[in-house]
């Protein structure tokens, strides 16, 4: 266990106010990353024009940055507990920011897709590790509440990242969208002093394991994008990834903190809570691309009555997310997080079972009522992820929380691409979306079964 070098690095936290700007900058460092993976996504049509590249290539904009932070998450855990958080932390806003220059002054495709894998990792050790300098920071009274605005932060990022692209792009060209990175991550590297300083633990790197897991995610991801088009190649690849997996427990089953943390996954709490939050991003993911499909074929919508009605799922999470937090203080995670999938149940099953209505209003209710529910399961099922590890393994509950959400909204778009091979574009979004509220039952009835290992003041 890592001992505290400053009288402040305790149970306490920070005093204030340096405590408020640590949260300040640890949330600027959240929505740096959000943003631009949210982002990145409207800029694809301008980038291929821009570069002279085929529309279809210029997707690993977006899925080298995914791969980057699926790969970095769990060894960039390992790492901030080794070295300590603040400065693994520093050193991925430092990779983040100078990434973003090179997408800036990147000139060819493969430049930009090689500095986008860049900032992916550099948002890895910010997104693993954000966690672990929270939980220095925030006293243990008010961790609910703060994860809370965490969350929010992160959905107003999500939700605020097509509007911002568009607006940068109706007055500026796409390098805009990554130069915006530039002077936010040089504010949280000049202010990261003021994050607490918290020792690291004295312990080996295993490099052979950490090599294994880094295969074992870049097969599984390669495996889900050629699963729709190439069946056996992606099973193979799958498979094969299942195997690197087999070998990193192998290679760590000696070590009392694996990267792989099958320490925490030990506890019945942790390991339950990580089942939920996989089963519940595999059905949000599953209905944010159906979604706009359902809207746009199914419904006969606009492109901007499309994005209107999307509205209301990340408005409501945005509301919902700290009311969460607060609600995580005095009542059990597991009812929470229970009620909050079965809520995402019941809007998505509403919108993909009910037939649809000229004004569209049983979609606006069960995209609400998803979107209110997703809020409720996500701030106490990061809480109890985040409380159930001892204070020198949040680093690696940071990263399998972030581990687990891409885990399941990976599944989600995989499934979502089986989907419309079986099913094509006109009945395919009511059958996602129906399959992604059973996801969400699942994630609910699991999270409850989490209620017997759990009390009140437990967490």
């Amino acid at each position: 266990m890592p001992t505290p070098t400053h009288p402040t690095q305790d149970d306490d936290g920070l005093p204030t106010p340096r405590r408020h700007f640590a949260i300040g900058v640890l949330l600027l460092s959240l929505v740096l990353v959000v943003l631009d993976g949210a982002i990145a996504n409207v800029a694809l049509p301008s980038i291929a024009i821009s570069l002279g590249a085929h529309p279809s290539d210029t997707v690993w904009v977006v899925s080298g940055y995914q791969l980057a932070v699926l790969v970095a998450l769990l060894p960039c855990g390992a790492l901030g507990e080794i070295y300590g958080p603040r400065r693994v932390f520093l050193m991925g806003v430092a990779v983040f920011t100078l990434a973003s220059t090179a997408c800036v002054l990147a000139g060819s495709l493969p430049v930009l897709v090689a500095a986008r894998f860049l900032q992916g990792l550099g948002a890895g050790a910010i997104m693993g590790l954000a966690s672990m300098n929270l939980r220095a920071a925030v006293p243990q009274r008010m961790l609910g509440t703060i994860i809370g605005f965490n969350s929010m932060a992160i959905a107003i990022s999500a939700a605020a990242g097509p509007a911002v692209a568009g607006a940068i792009l109706s007055v500026a060209s796409w390098p805009w969208l990554f130069a915006i990175n530039i002077p936010l991550g040089a504010v949280v590297l000049l202010s990261g002093r003021l994050l607490g300083h918290m020792e690291g633990m004295r312990r080996r790197l295993n490099l052979p394991a950490l090599l294994a897991s880094t295969a074992m995610f870049i097969l599984f991801f390669a495996g889900a994008e050629q699963i729709a088009t190439a069946p056996l190649i992606g099973a193979v690849l799958i498979a094969c990834s299942i195997l690197c997996l087999l070998s990193v427990l192998r290679l760590e089953r000696n070590t009392r903190t694996p990267i792989v943390p099958t320490d925490l996954l030990a506890d019945a709490s942790f390991r339950v809570a990580v089942i939920a939050s996989v089963a519940c991003f595999t059905g949000q993911m599953l209905a944010y691309v159906a979604l706009p499909f359902y809207l746009h074929h199914t419904m006969g919508m606009t492109p901007a009555l499309t994005g209107l009605y999307m509205m209301p799922w990340p408005i409501a999470t945005i509301i919902m997310a700290p009311i969460a937090g607060r609600l995580a203080d005095r009542i059990k995670t597991a009812w929470l997080c229970a009620s909050g999938g079965g809520l995402l149940a019941v809007g998505l099953l509403i919108v993909g079972l009910f037939p649809p209505d000229a004004n569209g209003i049983a979609f606006l209710v069960g995209a609400t009522l998803a979107g209110a529910g997703f809020g409720l399961f996500q701030t106490p099922s990061n809480r109890v992820l985040l409380l159930s590890a001892p204070k020198a393994r949040s680093g690696a509950a940071g990263a399998m929380q972030g581990t687990a959400r891409l885990l399941g909204q990976t599944t989600g778009a995989i499934s979502m691409s089986i989907i419309f091979a079986l099913a094509g574009v006109d009945h395919a979004p009511k059958i996602a979306l129906v399959i992604a509220g059973v996801c969400a039952a699942v994630s609910a009835i699991v999270s409850l079964s989490r209620a017997r290992f759990e009390t009140v003041n437990s967490r």
